[in-house]
């Protein structure tokens, strides 16, 4: 029986473990990715290691992230990481480069290679046959510093492609059309791989905007094969020497499976506030919109700002409609306007922006009150956009054109009355300009760090205690995502490398007494429904509540990414083992969780806890070295342990 692609990847780079789904495994990573919301703290991180330059084949920083400077943090910031990462040997894409995930896949991902990135859209790399998986900062610091990467096995499921896709449907509806179908829990514990014969229909370009929003799945990550498109991509960015053929076995098998023939599939749109919140646009067709953003973290390749600057070409944005274009880089920019286009979409009326990730984090570009705002991003999460009770919808660079013609939600499909389906194809040969991209310094020694006055020392965080008596300080819902939990935007991300300063913005939109209120009562809990923990890989988001006292936080399940961050950071996450006591525990109560080191410590699985005079049964299911981290106080305590045993 043969293998498929995921498996042979994750084979050749197995360093700890068995290949068993639900089992612990540990591998080799060949790649890193940083931005600077996360990469200043993982930065700090991996200068608490000591080790003087990164041990990893490569390791980029990109600034794509915080690109307003309303005052001195985000530029000191900006500073210390182009230092950083010419003494530690990291390649840094200064701002105005681009978003980290379509540089990367333009300038240095390799099929078949592992990537890590903080960042959970790094799977965009799918797009080349790279396996690359998001997590967060501190998993990303010892990986740079030649740690393996320690996950637990994921189940592989395969998703056959047959057909090819229609005009006016693109690659955006396809990932829209599995996120219909398998909602953002479908991916949890699982690689999504994508094969059969409609595979090679698809453009690098395309592959990497499913790759991205497989992250809305869940999903540890996506992969596709590495075939003659992937070559084609490869060539045409001057770097087809680092092309390789990468495929499933014919008869590899998968855990799980579905089908989706390209043929048939429709122009899709993702509804407030979800990005599995489904529905063909044919069915909302009419509803007027008041901005339109094109580009971002995805669909902000040459294709698909191409497509939108043929179909807006000799014709006006709708009256009264913001039209916003967010280039993916620098290189697509430039491409752009070799083409024509960027005439094309300023005489049409659009506003186009520099190359990086502005309103897709909330920096910037927030709708007005009660606004229609229809995005080619991937998150739709109540907020995220900087406004409150927000109406965003995602949906495709075809369907955000025909809004921008007519004015209100259209089938896109209706452009063909207009005009004849542009079909836009990338380019057989790139505008490659790496002037964006700053190499490391040869020898990192001589290299001063300068560090700003809002960078603050990582913060030390004692053991895991005998015992705890805790209060719950806040209870959540269902899909509790961590832009509820740490906000993102103008406000708050200039504060990402100072946790005293940005504890403060805890859970600031679901309750802003929160971080007050933690503060003030010591260790405390935090208990939520399921899912907890979804979207954006920050680690700030188990960070910051760590340094206001939280101990640790019960759910029903938590995210992957979230789940791993807690544990990092010496944050208990316990299970329920009866999902309905999670309604026995209000906020405020008292929780007692006796004899709790002794337990982590011998391996037990179920944790019992009392709350309200009764005794309920939690699950810690975790390995034998996350245990050791726990009762450390956090992975940074556990491996100085480790360094100094």
């Amino acid at each position: 029986m043969g293998d498929n692609l995921a498996r042979k990847i994750l084979k050749e780079h197995l360093v700890e473990g068995e290949l068993v789904p639900g089992r612990e495994i540990a591998i080799r990573i060949d790649q890193t990715l940083l931005q600077d919301a996360t990469g200043t703290m993982a930065m700090l991180e991996f200068m608490a290691t000591g080790i003087p330059r990164v041990k990893v084949g490569l390791a980029a920083q990109y600034v794509d992230h915080n690109l307003l400077q309303t005052d001195n943090k985000n530029a000191d910031d900006h500073v210390f990481l182009a230092t950083a990462a010419q003494k530690f040997g990291v390649y840094l894409s200064k701002p105005g480069n681009g978003v980290s995930h379509q540089v990367h896949l333009e300038r240095f991902g390799v099929p078949g290679t592992t990537l890590l990135g903080a960042d959970s859209h790094t799977p965009t790399a799918a797009g080349l046959g790279q396996l690359a998986i998001g997590a967060g900062g501190l998993d990303v610091a010892l990986a740079m510093a030649g740690y393996p990467f320690h996950l637990t096995c994921p189940k592989i499921f395969g998703v056959k492609l047959t057909g090819q896709l229609q005009p006016w449907v693109s690659g955006k509806d396809v990932i829209l059309e599995l996120l219909r179908r398998h909602t953002v829990k479908g991916g949890v514990g699982k690689i999504i791989e994508y094969y059969g014969p409609g595979v090679a229909t698809l453009s690098a370009t395309d592959r990497a905007t499913i790759g991205n929003m497989g992250a809305e799945l869940g999903a540890t990550t996506t992969v596709f094969p590495s075939d003659e498109n992937t070559r084609a991509f490869l060539e045409a960015q001057g770097r087809g020497d680092v092309w390789r053929e990468l495929s499933a076995d014919a008869d590899a098998t998968y855990d799980e499976h579905d089908e989706i023939d390209l043929s048939q599939v429709v122009p899709l749109i993702a509804c407030p506030s979800s990005p599995d919140n489904v529905v063909p646009v044919s069915e909302i067709e009419g509803l007027k919109v008041d901005q339109v953003i094109v580009g971002s973290s995805v669909n902000s390749s040459f294709r698909d700002l191409m497509t939108v600057c043929r179909v807006l070409e000799g014709r006006r944005i709708a009256p009264g409609l913001a039209f916003h274009i967010n280039p993916g880089s620098r290189q697509v920019l430039e491409n752009v306007v070799s083409h024509g286009g960027y005439m094309m979409l300023l005489l049409a009326g659009g506003q186009v922006h520099q190359p990086g990730c502005l309103g897709c984090i909330g920096m910037g570009q927030a709708p007005g009150t009660n606004q229609v705002s229809l995005r080619t991003f991937p998150r739709n999460f109540p907020g995220r956009s900087g406004t409150k009770e927000d109406r965003v919808y995602l949906c495709s660079p075809e369907t955000a054109a025909a809004a921008g013609v007519f004015g209100v939600v259209t089938d896109p499909r209706k452009l063909s009355e207009l005009l004849p389906w542009p079909d836009v194809k990338n380019p057989d040969r790139y505008l490659v300009d790496d002037a964006g991209i700053q190499a490391p310094a040869e020898d990192g020694g001589p290299v001063e760090i300068v560090t700003g006055p809002n960078i603050v020392p990582f913060p030390e965080f004692p053991a895991l205690p005998d015992q705890f008596d805790l209060e719950v300080i806040i209870k959540v819902g269902d899909n509790i995502s961590t832009d509820t939990i740490m906000p993102a935007g103008n406000k708050v991300l200039p504060f990402r490398s100072n946790i005293p300063a940005i504890s403060k913005f805890v859970f600031e939109q679901a309750d802003p007494e929160f971080a007050t209120r933690a503060a003030e009562k010591g260790d405390g809990a935090v208990v939520g429904g399921e899912n907890y923990g979804q979207g954006s890989s920050r680690e700030h988001a188990a960070l910051a509540p760590r340094y206001l006292g939280i101990r640790v936080k019960i759910a029903k399940s938590f995210a992957r990414i979230h789940r791993s961050n807690l544990i990092n950071f010496g944050i208990l996450p316990l299970v329920f083992k009866d999902p309905t006591d999670y309604d026995r525990i209000k906020q405020g109560d008292r929780i007692t969780i006796p004899r709790l080191r002794e337990l982590t410590e011998s391996g037990a699985t179920e944790i019992p806890i009392r709350v309200a005079g009764a005794e309920i049964v939690t699950l810690l299911n975790a390995s034998e070295r996350e245990r050791r981290e726990l009762v450390a106080g956090g992975l940074l305590n556990s491996v100085k342990e480790e360094n100094h045993g």
